[in-house]
């Protein structure tokens, strides 16, 4: 063998070697961070253990090499037909399996040592978060598979799918009217609240936008895609590299890496926005940001309401939109500190377009 080849044989071998104690290191953290929750689980009610557990899939008692091979088989070892949505760390698959039960299943991208470097860390960050977060906004989670070389998480199927899919569909966008993208706004605005105060130590998702918004068949809305996701941590800094969707991110992260729940509700006010609008809000956000002045918002909703939807009518329903539109243009305020906090936005949604259960939590 030339020594070329050699020098190769032996990256390769190492890779291997690497990339198995990356995996081993995952299950022993995995197994601990259920081993946590089990323990804490079992101080609930018989009754509400039991009750939970009629779900195969729940984090509490799911088995992935129990389904792994249903999975495998439903999607046709992860065939590009069964994709449903792309993402930085990996694809998201649909998945029926045997039991008519119909998955969304996260194969996190581990082709490579350096992906699977990154999909570790998006790993542990995203089944971290997602074990402690149960709210009826945010995309149920069941559990996790590590199979050899292969990682994916196991998601509730969302029937409708994104909604960037709806906003850039004339169908979709004719679908939802003006009291429907008021749910869907407020039942974002609930899930931030709830990660970032219903949560300890506080959840910063860091990638809020249309494309991580799922609609169920009701057009409730569903936060998703928690690969991102940061515990802020109050006796640290909390400095982080930059993640995100591009023309959602806040401005303060083109010159720090110090991560707040401010990022997030600026995220919210450009997805806001784009509801309304029925399509991203691009270089709108500048002129609506300096729309700011003494406290007094100066933008008209006529000028800025999507005009493929007839103007509303109604003056309860104008005022609702008129609401969300200064809460929205408040969220785009170029100093953090000036933002409004979501919990604060959660209760005014509540005040103003009526109770749906903010904050609610779903076991």
């Amino acid at each position: 063998m030339s020594p070329t080849r050699k020098k190769q044989s032996h990256v390769i071998r190492l890779a291997i070697v690497a990339f198995a104690s990356i995996l081993s290191i995952l299950l022993v953290v995995a197994c601990s961070i259920l081993l946590c929750r089990n323990r804490r689980l079992a101080k609930c009610k018989q009754q509400d253990v039991s009750d939970k557990c009629k779900d195969v899939f729940t984090v509490l008692n799911f088995d992935g090499n129990l389904v792994y091979n249903d999975i495998v088989e439903a999607t046709e070892d992860f065939n590009s037909l069964y994709c449903i949505g792309t993402g930085a760390t990996g694809n998201v698959y649909k998945a029926e399996i045997p039991s008519g039960q119909v998955l969304a299943v996260k194969k996190l991208n581990a082709s490579t040592l350096e992906k699977a470097a990154v999909a570790a860390r998006s790993f542990v960050d995203e089944v971290t978060a997602l074990i402690e977060i149960r709210h009826r906004n945010i995309v149920r989670f069941y559990g996790f598979c590590l199979q050899e070389s292969i990682i994916f998480l196991v998601y509730k199927f969302i029937e409708r799918g994104s909604l960037a899919d709806d906003l850039g569909s004339v169908d979709g966008a004719k679908e939802l009217d003006w009291n429907k993208q008021i749910r869907i706004i407020k039942g974002v605005a609930d899930a931030l609240a709830y990660m970032h105060h219903g949560c300890t130590p506080p959840v910063v998702h860091r990638d809020i936008s249309s494309k991580n918004v799922l609609l169920c068949s009701e057009l409730k809305a569903h936060v998703s895609d928690f690969g991102t996701a940061k515990f802020l941590n109050p006796d640290s800094s909390n400095w982080t590299t930059l993640a995100g969707t591009y023309g959602y991110l806040a401005p303060e992260l083109a010159f720090t890496m110090v991560v707040t729940e401010k990022c997030d509700v600026y995220s919210f006010g450009v997805l806001a926005l784009e509801v309304l609008m029925g399509a991203h809000p691009q270089d709108q956000i500048l002129s609506l940001s300096a729309s700011m002045s003494d406290d007094q918002l100066k933008v008209k909703s006529e000028d800025v309401l999507d005009r493929h939807l007839e103007y509303p009518t109604g003056q309860e329903l104008i005022q609702q939109l008129e609401f969300v539109l200064q809460i929205a243009t408040l969220c785009l305020n170029i100093n953090p500190q000036s933002r409004p906090t979501m919990n604060y936005i959660s209760q005014m949604f509540e005040t103003k377009c009526g109770n749906d259960n903010p904050i609610a939590i779903d076991l």
